[in-house]
């Protein structure tokens, strides 16, 4: 019998895809639980080969906005904006559907 694929290596091989890796931090800051937002900051970075693969100021920003996350429980917006920034990312401001 063949062995399946766990659902963690299958997300981060698809989260290898710019357009993908977009898409999925954008649906969890829809839906607003910093917690699972960090979640999936870290399986961005995996996908990109990991928080080593980054330069040192990369890792502070990443390493400043999980301790914000952890001793506050919400989300500091430009510690945000500077780990998208590094992961090729960036928040765009939609309009909201009625």
């Amino acid at each position: 019998m063949p062995r399946s694929t766990s659902y963690h290596a299958k997300l981060i091989k698809y989260l290898q895809d710019p357009l993908e890796a977009a898409a999925y931090i954008e649906v969890v800051i829809e839906e607003g639980d910093p917690i699972m937002l960090n979640k999936a900051l870290k399986n961005v970075i995996e996908a990109q080969g990991g928080i080593d693969n980054f330069s040192v100021a990369v890792q502070q920003s990443y390493d400043k906005f999980a301790k914000i996350l952890a001793e506050k429980g919400e989300i500091e917006f430009y510690s945000l904006t500077n780990v998208l920034d590094a992961l090729g990312l960036q928040l765009a401001v939609t309009v909201k559907s009625a």
